[in-house]
């Protein structure tokens, strides 16, 4: 019979005890961890713990919020509690790029990301992808029509409400979603977009990047705020080129570097491994 096991992320300032004190009640209370990662913020004085722990008996408290209220009462300290069993549910949306997409699903149905893909949204209608096998999860086509923006957006978090989406992806969904539905999502939407030393924005970045002669290129999963790409970041990687590689040369390993970071910052986040530091993360790695 397998024993039920929970991860534990918290976070507050640096105080002497803490491990101590959580790793005593955690015993007290029937549990043995696991796996225990903490980081230090010297600069901002903050303290960040992620635990694994599982229970020794299938009889022990599966409530870890009230069991842990002391500590959080004594240290001042956030604190979530995710069952190792429990996945949640993802909301993707995409554009006619669809190569982060066929990822994600293929990550979902091999069991690599733990989640439960609950909708997939678009602004092109399904017929755009009809050489992927979506199976049946619900599609949901939503230009931006004669209502404009603000009508599209307000289906979308509908949409949300309704499929109990615990996490949005944003797999090179190419609208930029307003300051409303940002605030909507913070902290739960994830985003992934092409980055380079130089940045270049608009379009056809690959062939700008390709015009000033870039000797890397990259992408960057953040999440999703106000101010346009420049959310936190959770995930980061980069690939060498040289001047032999042309524009479609550097489309195609784009393409490449985008779906595997998007890929981690997804599992990172859904195996809780993020936590947010003023406009940084922690991630704790696994």
């Amino acid at each position: 019979m397998k024993l039920p096991d929970y991860v534990m992320r918290l976070a507050c300032r640096n105080r002497p005890g803490i491990v101590a004190a959580v790793t005593t009640r955690l015993f007290e209370a029937g549990f043995d961890i696991l796996d225990s990662q903490q980081f230090d913020d010297t600069d901002s004085d903050s303290f960040f713990v992620r635990m694994h722990f599982q229970a020794t008996d299938p009889n022990v408290t599966s409530d870890i919020e009230s069991l842990m209220q002391p500590m959080v009462a004594r240290f001042d300290m956030s604190i979530t509690v995710q069952h190792c069993d429990q996945k949640r549910r993802v909301l993707i949306m995409t554009s006619k790029a669809d190569h982060c997409l066929a990822d994600l699903l293929y990550r979902w149905r091999t069991g690599e990301i733990p989640m439960n893909v609950v909708a997939i949204v678009s602004n092109h209608p399904r017929e755009a992808f009809s050489h992927l096998d979506l199976h049946d999860i619900p599609f949901h086509w939503l230009p931006v029509g004669e209502g404009g923006k603000s009508v599209q957006e307000e289906r979308v978090l509908q949409l949300i409400r309704e499929s109990k989406a615990d996490l949005v992806v944003l797999a090179r969904y190419m609208q930029i979603l307003s300051d409303h539905l940002a605030e909507n999502l913070r902290g739960k939407c994830i985003n992934i977009h092409h980055s380079f030393l130089p940045g270049f924005k608009g379009a056809k970045p690959y062939h700008q990047a390709y015009e000033r002669g870039v000797k890397l290129i990259g992408a960057t999963a953040h999440y999703v705020t106000a101010d346009l790409d420049e959310g936190p970041i959770i995930e980061q990687d980069v690939e060498r080129i040289s001047h032999r590689d042309m524009p479609d040369q550097l489309v195609r390993k784009g393409r490449d570097i985008e779906r595997r970071v998007l890929a981690r910052a997804v599992r990172y986040h859904l195996e809780d491994r993020v936590l947010l530091n003023g406009r940084k993360t922690v991630v704790f790695p696994g």
